[in-house]
This record gives C-alpha cells, sequence and structure tokens, in this order.
C-alpha cells in the first residue's frame, strides 16, 4: 500500500532503543529511512569525539543546508532517526512540516550504557536539553508532537508502535515487530562501534535494566539530566 508523502522524524537522545526504532520502521519497506543524517554537520560544529568521527567526516555532507534540503524535505515519505543534539546551532524552522516524535529514556539507565563507549559523558552528549529545546520551540509555534519514553515500547511494542502511526497518520503494520538480525544498508558508519546488541536481535527486548547504582562522577550530571527528563515527560501525555 502507497503512503501519503509523510517525513517523520524522530529525535532521541543516546542510547534510547532509537537503531531498533529505526529498523522497526525500515522493515515497513514503505518509507525511506535515514540514519542520523546531521551527524556529519554536528561534528563539524562541535568537535566533539566520537569513536566514528573521520569515517563519519569522510563521507557524510556537513552542509545543513543540503541536508535539511535533501532529507527533511524529500518530496517521498521518510523516517529519520536522529540525536537530539544534532541540532546545535541550528534554526529549527524547517522541523515545524515534520511529524516529530521525542523519544527519551531514563538519564540513570543512558548513563549506564552510554559510559561504556564514552568515558565521560556530558550535557551536550545526553541530548535531553536539546529534546527540550525542540519541545519547546513546537509548543511555541502550535505544531503538535509526540513523546515516547522508550521502556514504554519495551513493555508494548504495538501499542506504542500504533501510537506513532496514528501520531504520523500512516497505517500501523505488524511488520514493524519484527526484522532480521544483522546490519542494514541504510546504517550509519558509526554502527560497528554501537550497534553490536541491536544486530543480534529481531525484534523489541522486552528486557528493562534498572542500574542499581551511578558512578559518583556522575551524579551531578544524572540530577541534571534527570531534572529535565522529568520535564519532558509532562509532556507525554499532552503533547
Amino acid at each position: 500500500m502507497k503512503i501519503k508523502n509523510r517525513q517523520i522524524a524522530l529525535w532521541s537522545g543516546p542510547r534510547n532503543l532509537s537503531t531498533a526504532l529505526m529498523y522497526s520502521f525500515i522493515s515497513r519497506g514503505d518509507l525511506k529511512v535515514f540514519d542520523e543524517p546531521l551527524f556529519g554537520y554536528f561534528l563539524k560544529q562541535t568537535a566533539v569525539w566520537r569513536p566514528s568521527r573521520e569515517e563519519a567526516l569522510a563521507v557524510m555532507e556537513t552542509n545543513y543546508e543540503k541536508v535539511i534540503k535533501e532529507v527533511f524535505e524529500a518530496n517521498i515519505p521518510t523516517f529519520t532517526k536522529n540525536i537530539s543534539n544534532h541540532i546545535e546551532g541550528l534554526n529549527l524552522d524547517f522541523i515545524k512540516p515534520l511529524k516529530n516524535i521525542i523519544l527519551t529514556r531514563n538519564p540513570k539507565e543512558v548513563l549506564a550504557s552510554y559510559s561504556k563507549q564514552i568515558e565521560s559523558p556530558t550535557l551536550l552528549d545526553l541530548a535531553y536539553n536539546h529534546q527540550l529545546k525542540i519541545i519547546k520551540f513546537l509548543v511555541e509555534n502550535k505544531v503538535s508532537f509526540l513523546v515516547i519514553d522508550s521502556n514504554q515500547i519495551k513493555l508494548n511494542p504495538e501499542k506504542e508502535l500504533r501510537k506513532m502511526c496514528d501520531f504520523s497518520e500512516i497505517e500501523f503494520t505488524t511488520k514493524m515487530l519484527k526484522w532480521s538480525a544483522g546490519p542494514k544498508s541504510q546504517d550509519g558508519v558509526w554502527a560497528k562501534y554501537w550497534y553490536h546488541s541491536v544486530h543480534q536481535s529481531s525484534g523489541f527486548s522486552q528486557e528493562i535494566t534498572k542500574p542499581t547504582s551511578l558512578q559518583t562522577e556522575f551524579l551531578e550530571l544524572h540530577n541534571h539530566c534527570e531534572t529535565m527528563y522529568q520535564e519532558i515527560l509532562k509532556y507525554a501525555n499532552n503533547s
């Protein structure tokens, strides 16, 4: 079945189940799917270190205007998985016509996972402030959006996927509940550093890992992010 041109934009934090969700939308087969198209711009804009930095800069477009035109303004149905901090320094007018979905997660869980790759995470890395910036922009401009907590997807994937499809004005299909294990052609060049677990999966895991403790050096960052996370969740039912 053909669907109307829909530009669905997922605005996630790191380690938020966003790649599994991207695979879910790939499984539909009726959307052009992009994996973090603004990552090249973000790397050039911020000069932050990532394991894939040089590889990504070698192959990705770093001119945000070109990315917006070619991806977010494409005249075809699309799904873009984005890490929210990739908007750093951008005018957000381009997101007004999009079907914007905010994907968030408990910061204690994020820190426990993310710090295995990045030893000293920062507020910029975790992107809760960027998610709030997106939300406030959409509220101020009276643009509808959807907030999803990643653990809710694990608890009831079909319910949350139906919610996202209803919001995006596309039909839910059970194809979204499963995918083939292994890499996908849409994967970014950073997949070999970050996608080990999702490459072994063929559907959404229902296991929710609850860290029992947090490293002392992360406490201040966690508390800051927790405040913003709770603020984001206020929009989960009334967005």
